[in-house]
């Protein structure tokens, strides 16, 4: 078994390390290999100890502890993954993060994840970090815990299992989840962690008609990395070709709010689970285009009234 990080006073064990490696320049002048490699292995336990003594035991004892500590005291904070080698004192700590995603609902995306977002510009990377980020970074996306994550983890599970495609995988654990938000590390996971599955996400939307938003595609309320199924419908094929900065600029023009009842976003409930939607002020079928002048921000049911009429 392998042997577990100590904490004890950061000083004290600092001290203890530069005698390890004082003592090193004596094996170094030794010819047996294998004397040097073991007079060096009490350094990388220190090493290990010295890290995770750097947060008080009564609040972090456990490396899983003290990774969600650490991260939670840099929120919206790129970190490195040899930064949580560090505080955790562990080599495993890959796996107390997974732990941290998958059965406590922390908001941890991964580099990997937030950069397919923005190559389908799902999200602006601008709001986290100036360019590109590292596979093995990592930001803590919400300060708040989701204790409903594991139920969807679970579900997530039984999906990315099927003989289906990566977009019906997606479809599939959106639907199970309608009106409620799953981070882009979910949908990954679905996806057998294919890296198509922001485009597989996209095309849901604007091929197919699904209205699956994020704050960068219509809902700036919503945290950074989350995708939303506003309701399980599509919308008509002609309304699927609106390219998303259209559909952007005319939801910002109007506010997000809907032009005949005044409807948003933040008077959403489970007994009216209304969304918005663009409507063709010159109809689609009489050559209206897809233009921001010719579309207006309409919701669900003032939209379907326009078309009764």
């Amino acid at each position: 078994m392998p042997r577990r990080p100590r904490q004890s006073e950061p000083e004290e064990i600092r001290s203890q390390l530069i005698g390890v490696l004082v003592n090193f320049k004596d094996h170094l002048r030794k010819h047996d290999l294998r004397e040097k490699v073991l007079s060096l292995v009490p350094a990388f336990h220190l090493i290990r100890d010295l890290g995770c003594s750097l947060m008080p035991e009564e609040k972090a004892s456990a490396a899983r502890a003290r990774i969600l500590a650490y991260f939670r005291r840099y929120p919206k904070t790129v970190i490195h993954g040899d930064e949580l080698m560090v505080v955790s004192g562990i080599q495993e700590w890959a796996r107390r993060l997974r732990e941290l995603r998958r059965q406590y609902g922390w908001v941890i995306a991964s580099g990997v994840t937030l950069n397919e977002m923005a190559a389908e510009d799902e999200i602006a990377m601008g709001e986290l970090a100036p360019a590109s980020l590292k596979p093995e970074e990592y930001i803590l996306l919400a300060e708040e815990q989701d204790r409903e994550a594991a139920l969807r983890w679970r579900i997530a599970n039984d999906i990315r299992k099927k003989k289906i495609s990566v977009q019906k995988k997606i479809e599939e654990f959106l639907k199970a989840n309608v009106s409620l938000p799953v981070t882009g590390e979910e949908l990954r996971y679905v996806a057998n962690d294919k890296t198509e599955w922001a485009r597989r996400v996209r095309e849901l939307r604007t091929e197919h008609g699904w209205p699956i938003v994020t704050r960068n595609t219509g809902r700036p309320d919503l945290p950074i990395g989350v995708y939303l199924l506003e309701e399980a419908r599509q919308s008509p094929v002609h309304d699927r070709k609106i390219p998303d900065p259209v559909r952007r600029a005319v939801l910002v023009r109007d506010d997000y709010e809907c032009q005949e009842c005044g409807w948003t976003h933040k008077q959403w409930n489970p007994s009216d689970p209304r969304h918005l939607e663009l409507h063709h002020i010159v109809e689609h079928v009489r050559g209206g285009e897809n233009t921001a002048d010719n579309l207006v921000t309409l919701c669900t049911v003032c939209h379907d009234s326009v078309h009764r009429r």
